[in-house]
Formats: structure tokens, C-alpha cells, sequence
């Protein structure tokens, strides 16, 4: 193109360069000046073409090279293009194979997921007193020497806490999520339930609810039989993360604070660090009319029997129709690696009977507080809770008497403190070691019924003047009323994972109770018994790993 472009300039210069000459000598040949002109014309003309060609030439050339550069650019972007799209490639791959992969943690259908649950345990008990307790223990009851089983050993083979649960979610929308939740397990025992050959008995509701979960309002409800609100957590107000002791005893142990009841709970949290709840809980009472009849003149009912369509004919029931109510607050304390969490809860009881042809009541309720540290985060953990206050026995594993009678027949509420305190240390991922202490504690409330003639009567709960003088020998010809003042228990042991596994979860158990039981003193003493036993278990979850 450059060598092109040098012949035509230098056509053209030399061009100009002969003009003169050829002018001057046409000139001399007589050519007039005005035909001189006109070639002159011609000439520059030509010029002008020839640089209007060139300038032409020059243009295209500059468009050659932007539209060269701009194809480089183009197949430059196109290459980058082709890259990311191969890289891409993998991860596209990657998320539709995750797609279409079945979901196996859980159970899906139409929308909802079910999450199953529990085990199956297989128990070996011993209790150097026989009780004829299965897997849960009586504390209440532990027999005195004037029980012919009180000098008997017992020993237990149980499957009746092995349990199943399920759990049915669903995703309203991102901040709203509905829940079923239900478990069972086998240590419902009917009226004609035995052991005499099949070993038959009914499944026994231990939870059975429903709750809603709002998490931009920080609302949640819950509607159903459930752990109380009574109950200690562990991380704010909610049913995943009850605390319990790590027993293996049914009844958990002396000190606990607990109860599995219907209930309608509201709770409320404020960035899932300061949580209130409210729950409308199901009554019922326990009574101690006395050791010695009321009198004559006082009608007094405190329970009636069941009519057989829900109940058992069998036993009998408070008479009551307010419900309990409970109020919560928890607060989670973050304190340097670890979290604390701290609650406390009001309790409010009414208690119900018909006195002399005409409704009584009263009212009775507590106190109660619970704390979990992580002394050393993911090795030692220690909790410690308790409740205190009138007519709270049924909140306790001791199961005390609640409520009482004064010689008028009006009830009187029983001051108690339950008390529980342990812990857990986490030796490996698969090896725990724990030691607890509790205990149920009850106060006398008694009265004196004093005749003209002097003679006294007493009434009441732990009233001195009832006889304990036959507690003592299994031939002992007279009372033994033991109203209990105390039961309290140390009790420690071991939980060993040996398979942890995609076919779930084994867990050994081991553990050493040792329980005594106080009473009020009364004529002949205050009688005192031991009982101390042995649980093992071994447990299989399908469901968890």
C-alpha cells in the first residue's frame, strides 16, 4: 500500500515539475497563453483527484484496522466467554445432580418434612428394696421395714421406655413455620395390664402438640401436651431444648423440676436473647385428708372417681377448674467462649373441693429458678434448678403431698423445695460422666383438734402427734402413718457411644442411685429408709447419628 502510494506522488510531482518546461516551450511554439491556462487547469484537476484517491485510500485503510481491531476484541470476549461457561459447567453440573439426588435424612411429602425419632432400649433394673416399680421409681414410696417387701431385692427386665417420636415441619414462608410433634413410648399401665405372660400394656402419650413460629415477630405458639413451661431449657423457651437429667430412671430423679401436661404456651422472644412465655397449664392436686377421719359434721370431698369414658373407674381425680399458670423469662449470657443461660418462672395453682355442701377453694403456686454453664465449653457442663413455694408437689419427681386439711375440713397448701444440682463431663464425643444430687423437701402443716375433755386430735400433714411406732418390724402390730418429709438422692453414671454410624446410634448405660427417704417425727420416732439401686441400658436409635 505505502509503495502505491509513493509512485502516484511521484507521478504527480514530476508532473508539476515539467509544466514549465513544457510551457515554456510550447510557448515558444506560439501556443497562446490561454490554452496554457487550460492545461494548467487540467493538470491540477488531475492532482486533486489523484489526492482525493488518496485521501480515499487512506480512510479505508484506517476502517480496515478499527474493524480488525474490533474482530480481536470480539474474539478475545468470546474466548473469556467460552472459559467461564466451561468452568461453569461443573458446579451447574453439580447443583442439578444435588437436585435430583433423594433426600434421606428425612421423610418428604407435599411439602412438609417428617423427622423421625427415638429408641429402642432393652433395661436391666435392681433395687436392694422391692418396690414392684418397672423402669420409673416411686420415690414416695420406697417401703419400711414393716413391708414384707421392704427386705426383698428386686430385679427388673424392661423394654416400656423404649419410645418413638415424629416430627411433621413446614415453610409457610421463610419467617413462618408450622410443626407437628409427637412421642410415645410403653409405660402406660392399665388396670388390667400385667406381666404374667405377654407383658401387654398401652402406649403412653408423652408429647402430642402443634406450634406455629413466627421469626420477624419473634412470636411462637404452642398447643398441645408438651414438657410444662415449669420445665428447665437450655437455650431460650422452646421444646427442643429441654434439660433433664442424664438418668436413666423414668421418674428422672429427686430434685427435678417437671411435669408432661396439655398446656397452651405464647412465648415471646427479642433477638433470641431475652425470651417471656405464659402458658395455661392442665390441673390437677394431690391431698392428705389426715391420719384420723374428720369431723362428723364436715362433708368433704376432695376427688372424684372417673366414669370410664376417658378415665379409669378406678381412680379418682381433683375437682378442679382453673388451670395453672406459669410465666417464664429467659436471658442468654454471653460470657467470653461460652453462653449462660439463665431463667426464672411464677407459679399460680387454685385448689378446689366442696366443704359442707358448698364450693371451697384456695390458692396456692411458687417460685423457681435455673441456671446452665458450660464450666468448660464442650467438656463440663453443670445445671442447677429448683422450685419453691406452697402446693407444688406434683412438680416434682418426689411426687409430695400438695394440700392437706385443718380440723374445719378448709385445705392448707404444704410448703416444699425442690432442689436439683450435677454435672456432665464430656470425656470424649463418646464417653460421658455424670453425678447429680436433688431433693424434695416438705414442710409440716399441722393442727390440733382440742375436745372439752382435753383429749386432742390431730390433723394436718407431719403433725407430731401421728404415730410412727409400727414403721419399724415387719410384725409390728401398730401405725405406721410416715408422712414424708424428705427424699433426696446422689446418683451418678456413664453413657458410652460405641457405634456412631449412617445406621444410627448405639448407647450403653450404666448407673448407681442411692435414695433415702425421711419422715416427720412422730410418736416412735422418725423412721428413715434406704434404697439403693442399679440401671443399665442399652439403646439403639435408628434415626440419629
Amino acid at each position: 500500500m505505502q509503495a502505491t502510494t509513493l509512485m502516484v506522488v511521484g507521478a504527480g510531482l514530476g508532473a508539476l515539475l515539467a509544466t514549465p518546461m513544457s510551457v515554456q516551450a510550447k510557448a515558444t511554439d506560439t501556443q497562446t497563453t490561454s490554452e496554457l491556462q487550460q492545461e494548467i487547469k487540467t493538470l491540477q484537476d488531475q492532482l486533486n483527484a489523484l489526492q482525493r484517491r488518496l485521501d480515499a485510500q487512506a480512510a479505508d485503510e484506517q476502517k480496515a484496522k478499527a474493524e480488525a481491531a474490533a474482530a480481536q476484541s470480539a474474539a478475545a470476549a468470546a474466548t473469556a466467554a467460552t472459559s467461564a461457561a466451561t468452568a461453569a459447567i461443573p458446579g451447574e453440573v453439580q447443583a442439578a445432580v444435588d437436585a435430583a439426588k433423594p433426600k434421606t435424612d428425612k421423610i418428604y411429602y407435599k411439602g412438609l418434612s417428617i423427622t423421625l425419632g427415638g429408641f429402642v432400649e432393652m433395661a436391666p433394673v435392681y433395687r436392694e428394696r422391692n418396690q414392684n416399680n418397672d423402669i420409673s421409681s416411686a420415690y414416695n414410696s420406697i417401703p419400711f421395714q414393716s413391708v414384707s417387701t421392704a427386705d426383698t431385692s428386686q430385679v427388673v427386665f424392661t423394654e416400656r421406655q423404649s419410645r418413638f417420636s415424629a416430627l411433621v415441619a413446614g415453610d409457610v414462608d421463610p419467617s413462618t413455620h408450622l410443626s407437628l410433634y409427637s412421642e410415645f413410648d410403653f409405660q402406660g399401665a392399665a388396670q388390667t395390664a400385667n406381666s404374667k405372660e405377654s407383658n401387654s400394656y398401652n402406649p403412653r402419650v408423652r408429647h402430642l402438640f402443634a406450634a406455629a413460629d413466627w421469626d420477624d415477630l419473634g412470636l411462637h405458639v404452642l398447643a398441645g401436651q408438651a414438657w410444662s413451661l415449669a420445665t428447665m431449657n437450655s437455650n431460650g423457651i422452646t421444646f427442643t431444648n429441654t434439660v433433664y437429667p442424664p438418668t436413666i430412671d423414668g421418674q428422672y430423679m429427686p430434685g427435678y423440676v417437671w411435669a408432661r401436661q396439655p398446656q397452651l404456651r405464647v412465648v415471646k422472644d427479642f433477638d433470641q436473647q431475652l425470651w417471656l412465655g405464659l402458658s395455661l397449664e392442665n390441673p390437677q392436686t394431690t391431698f392428705y385428708t389426715g391420719a384420723d377421719a374428720l369431723p362428723k359434721d364436715v362433708i368433704l370431698v376432695d376427688g372424684a372417681a372417673g366414669t370410664g369414658l376417658g378415665f379409669n373407674e378406678s381412680n379418682t381425680y381433683s375437682l378442679n377448674h382453673v388451670p395453672d399458670v406459669i410465666g417464664k423469662v429467659a436471658y442468654e449470657i454471653p460470657l467470653a467462649d461460652r453462653k449462660v443461660h439463665v431463667e426464672g418462672f411464677g407459679l399460680f395453682s387454685e385448689f378446689s373441693t366442696r366443704l359442707d355442701y358448698q364450693n371451697q377453694k384456695t390458692s396456692g403456686g411458687g417460685w423457681g429458678a435455673g441456671l446452665v454453664l458450660p464450666v468448660v465449653p464442650h467438656l463440663l457442663d453443670f445445671q442447677v434448678s429448683g422450685l419453691a413455694g406452697k402446693g407444688i408437689g406434683r412438680y416434682g419427681s418426689g411426687q409430695l403431698t400438695e394440700v392437706t386439711f385443718d380440723p374445719a375440713g378448709n385445705m392448707q397448701p404444704i410448703h416444699e423445695v425442690i432442689a436439683l444440682a450435677g454435672l456432665t463431663l464430656h470425656a470424649t464425643p463418646t464417653f460421658d460422666v455424670y453425678v447429680f444430687a436433688g431433693e424434695d423437701k416438705e414442710s409440716a402443716q399441722s393442727y390440733d383438734l382440742v375436745a372439752a375433755d382435753g383429749t386432742i386430735t390431730p390433723y394436718g400433714y407431719g403433725n407430731p402427734l401421728y404415730s410412727n411406732s409400727g414403721c419399724y418390724g415387719e410384725t409390728a402390730k401398730t401405725t405406721c402413718t410416715g408422712n414424708e418429709r424428705l427424699v433426696e438422692q446422689l446418683a451418678t453414671g456413664v453413657w458410652y457411644k460405641p457405634y456412631v454410624g449412617a445406621f444410627g446410634t448405639v448407647r450403653l448405660g450404666a448407673e448407681w442411685a442411692h435414695t433415702q427417704f425421711d419422715t416427720f417425727e412422730g410418736k416412735g420416732g422418725a423412721p428413715t429408709v434406704i434404697q439403693n439401686a442399679v440401671f443399665l441400658s442399652f439403646r439403639y436409635y435408628p434415626f440419629q447419628q
